[in-house]
């Protein structure tokens, strides 16, 4: 199927070495332009311009957020995250794999310029590690995937929360409220049982608009629409699912591939590779991903279930959870948008992204490697 994991992952793959040879082997000034080129929307007063790399940041990635928030909010009502005890394990893996990697970076930046970067090791893209599981194939079994969907969204949430309270400039309230405002209207508009797409169209617009002009980051509302998505049957439809199944293969094989083009373009020439190796924030970022995330995740797992506060599938074994810790690490797609969100100089942001791209490279290959391990029969 065209929108597999597999596939979506190998176009996400596909862009990120387009923009890594794009600007190292051709032209990193013609990369920065075109990215840089400033597109106007609206007329007049009623128009708002920014950069391509914005309008992909801050419009198109807010489809993306959507289809977050329509994740979390199915897996709230209907999923795995519906029984709170059988969550427990997953839930607090995901806070120790997030936990875990802020510190390790924050030890590595210690005193440093590069202290606000803590977030960028936290994240797990769930595509990519999702695209990594579907390549091993039936040798994994489902309990090992739900684990580590579960894992995802609590992940996503956290990701979602660090954005929004640490990576907000000065909040413009005026502007909040009134997305505040549109927010309780879509929820009005559910009440009375309005079924018309078109007019939530337009309000969840006005809303991530009026989330722009807040300084609140604008991907937020995108999340806020997901959450407020009716999870059962609304005027006869199952408007969640149909919502997610006609979004979600526009951002796995669209826009997501485009944030990576328009992102990933990183310097690796010149001696950047000697200055990431000996840059606090590289190796912050890549430790963080490659240690702290399987640590933290499996530690945490395996110490819960030995309380009795949760239990693992009788399916998941140690070495399971440590390959999920590690396949938690690659971060690629949030850890590439906090990095832009956490540094003004574009100096540290490639220095992160360069973590990024070790720490996830490496997790997936060592995350494979443990899964496939641990498909052997026991002694």
């Amino acid at each position: 199927m065209l929108s597999s994991p597999i596939t979506g992952g190998a176009l996400l793959l596909v862009a990120v070495i387009a923009a890594v040879v794009w600007v190292n082997a051709f032209s990193s000034s013609g990369y920065a332009d075109v990215w840089g080129r400033e597109l106007t929307i609206g007329v007049g007063d009623l128009s708002l311009r920014e950069d391509l790399r914005h309008w992909i940041n801050d419009g198109l990635m807010a489809i993306f957020f959507l289809v977050l928030g329509l994740e979390v909010k199915h897996e709230f009502v209907a999923g795995s995250l519906r029984n709170p005890r059988a969550a427990a394990v997953p839930i607090a893996a995901a806070l120790g794999g997030a936990v875990v990697p802020a510190l390790v970076y924050v030890a590595f930046t210690w005193g440093g310029d590069g202290g606000a970067g803590w977030g960028i090791p936290m994240a797990t893209d769930v595509a990519f590690a999702i695209g990594v599981l579907a390549l091993l194939g039936s040798r994994i079994v489902p309990a090992i995937k739900t684990f580590l969907l579960t894992l995802a969204v609590v992940d996503d949430i956290l990701a979602v929360l660090v954005i929004a309270v640490f990576y907000t400039d000065a909040i413009a309230f005026g502007w909040l409220a009134a997305a505040v405002v549109g927010l309780l209207l879509i929820v009005g508009l559910q009440r009375a049982r309005v079924g018309a797409i078109p007019v939530y169209v337009v309000v969840g617009l006005l809303v991530w608009l009026c989330m722009h002009e807040s300084g609140v980051h604008a991907t937020i509302a995108g999340v806020a629409l997901g959450l407020l998505t009716p999870a059962r049957a609304f005027n006869g439809r199952d408007v969640l699912h149909a919502l997610k199944d006609r979004i979600e293969p526009v951002t796995a094989l669209v826009i997501v591939p485009l944030f990576a083009l328009a992102n990933a373009g990183v310097v690796l020439t010149g001696g950047v590779i000697g200055d990431a190796a000996s840059s606090g924030v590289a190796l912050g970022v890549l430790v963080g991903l490659l240690v702290g995330k399987p640590v933290g995740i499996a530690g945490v797992a395996l110490l819960v279930d030995r309380l009795g506060i949760g239990h693992l599938d009788p399916a998941v074994r140690p070495v399971h959870v440590i390959g999920i810790g590690a396949l938690a690490g690659i971060g690629f797609t949030v850890s590439l948008f906090i990095s832009d969100l956490a540094f003004d100089t574009p100096e540290l942001a490639q220095l992160a992204k360069i973590g990024v791209f070790a720490g996830s490279l490496a997790s997936g290959i060592i995350g494979a490697a443990l899964l496939l391990r641990g498909t052997r029969p026991r002694a």
